[in-house]
């Protein structure tokens, strides 16, 4: 008898499996093409269907009227149950999102988890602190920047959020280092301007000054930040290439070399 091949998959694998999620989904349209299977089946209380973006209210509505398309084809009555189900489902996924949410305005407020276990239908505080976190799950998995799967485990769900909270604050600090940069940027290139004559230029790097001069009055945008960023880069670039060529500093003057040294930093 031959023997079985032994199989190489992990056994935690099921655990990390990514679940399947409707997702990003335009409700009222599928509603709207599900409304429209009533009118051509000459539903007659097809009026009193709430509107597209009263979901809950219209699947109510197809339910109770399900008789509605018991002349149509096998297709056409498949094809609105299955429309049915898949915005049952989607209903389902937003229900969980929109609870958590509700859980965690709760708690700022001040409830204690005694409070929040009969409105999650738990028993005691310890299982309404556990199915919070359950529900949790489902938000860190559709928010995280890197989109990892969460297990339904309390556990799980305290690691991802301190991961969560640890990409959030390196996504602040780089928040502010660039702020600190771009107020640093407009005074810097302005020390640089001043210097100009003091500095060994070629027509590549006048050119360059001459963007800066022109940008530097109006930049209070981004994308004028951006621009003079872009500028006062090419401007050192091009001082660089002055200084290899001749050997010698592009800095004539103390002032030169400070605006110089200045600008080289903060670009670095």
């Amino acid at each position: 008898m031959t023997k079985r091949a032994r199989t190489t998959s992990r056994a935690t694998k099921p655990l990390f499996k990514a679940p399947m999620r409707i997702g990003s989904l335009d409700a009222p349209a599928v509603v709207g093409e599900l409304r429209q299977m009533h009118e051509d089946a000459e539903d007659p209380a097809v009026e009193r269907m709430p509107a597209d973006d009263e979901l809950f209210g219209a699947l109510l509505y197809a339910e109770k009227n399900v008789h509605a398309l018991r002349r149509q084809p096998p297709e056409v009555q498949r094809a609105a149950a299955l429309k049915r189900v898949q915005l049952w489902e989607y209903l389902r996924e937003q229900t969980e999102i929109h609870q958590v949410r509700a859980v965690d305005d709760a708690r700022r407020a001040g409830a204690p988890w005694l409070e929040l276990a009969p409105a999650l239908a738990v028993a005691a505080p310890s299982a309404a602190y556990n199915k919070a976190k359950r529900l949790k799950a489902v938000e860190l998995t559709d928010g995280t920047p890197q989109a990892h799967p969460v297990r339904r485990t309390p556990e799980a769900v305290l690691k991802a959020e301190q991961r969560l909270a640890l990409e959030r604050a390196a996504e602040r600090r780089a928040q502010e280092a660039a702020q600190r940069r771009h107020e640093l940027l407009v005074p810097v290139a302005t020390r640089l301007l001043e210097q100009r004559e003091s500095l060994q230029r070629d027509e590549d790097a006048d050119y360059w000054m001459e963007e800066i001069e022109a940008v530097l009055p109006h930049c209070q945008t981004p994308l004028q930040m951006m621009s003079l960023s872009r500028y006062l880069d090419a401007a050192l670039r091009a001082l660089s290439n002055v200084e290899k060529r001749t050997a010698r500093s592009a800095a004539l003057t103390e002032g030169a070399r400070v605006a110089l040294a200045a600008a080289v930093q903060l670009q670095e």
